[in-house]
């Protein structure tokens, strides 16, 4: 009942659709604590577990999580193979609960390029939690902008070397039809970005996505990240004149 309260007190009507999450800082959270950096990786899946029900709770309907970029395969060999793993010991554990709140596990990204027992994991999450309809948790999940758009204007061009597509149909709605996060529809620009650990900056993450979306920063690093925290971003997502490029009356 916690967060419902503060709902009530602190937070109005306006509870964005859909919120992106950047969760930066696991690594340097682990250093400052002279743990290897993979114990942050390990700490930052309990907050996003946390972070979930958060989330559900306050009636936000997709939270996507930018969980690995195509540019973290540069990372060390054994860095990487843990993060890898991560997703099947995260799923095995935290399915059952998603199914009982009603939340539904989705991937944008390449999966096909992932190690095969992570596919099996992740394929495996998103057919236990099909029926979920309270909220969508979205991970981008070897992921990179560049790449989706890349991929989205290949696909575009052999439509209509395929003569399905015509140059002068091209439009926003055609666009975001061959974008990753096509499955999303009208709920597919996120109304807010939040970026974790003092950086701010995108990082190839959702970059058609985010033209409009109001840009939230906080220097608390992942691991340390919480529910009031949360909440107060979300406080502050509410201060912004969203405008559009308009002008209101």
């Amino acid at each position: 009942m916690k967060i419902t309260q503060k709902v009530q007190t602190e937070l109005n009507d306006n509870i964005p659709k859909h919120v992106a999450i950047i969760m930066d800082g696991n690594g340097r959270w682990a250093q400052k604590k002279f743990l290897p950096r993979v114990a942050g990786h390990k700490r930052g899946m309990e907050v996003v577990k946390t972070i979930t029900k958060s989330a559900s709770k306050l009636g936000i309907k997709v939270l996507t999580l930018y969980a690995f970029s195509t540019e973290n395969w540069k990372r060390p060999q054994d860095e990487v193979s843990f993060l890898m793993k991560l997703p099947i010991t995260f799923f095995d554990k935290f399915v059952p609960e998603l199914v009982e709140e009603g939340i539904q596990v989705r991937v944008t990204g390449n999966i096909a390029g992932l190690p095969a027992a992570t596919q099996q994991s992740v394929q495996k999450a998103i057919a236990d939690t099909a029926n979920g309809t309270k909220m969508i948790l979205n991970f981008a999940l070897n992921y990179g902008s560049r790449d989706e758009i890349t991929q989205m204007v290949q696909a575009i061009a052999t439509d209509i070397a395929h003569k399905k597509l015509t140059i002068d149909e091209i439009d926003e709605k055609v666009i975001n039809q061959h974008l990753q996060t096509n499955f999303l529809g009208e709920l597919s620009d996120p109304d807010v970005l939040i970026r974790t650990s003092g950086e701010e900056r995108i990082s190839n993450f959702l970059l058609w996505q985010i033209a409009y979306s109001e840009l939230v920063f906080t220097d608390t690093l992942w691991p340390d990240f919480n529910e009031q925290i949360f909440i107060e971003l979300i406080k502050e997502y509410q201060k912004r004149d969203r405008r559009f490029g308009a002008i209101k009356k």
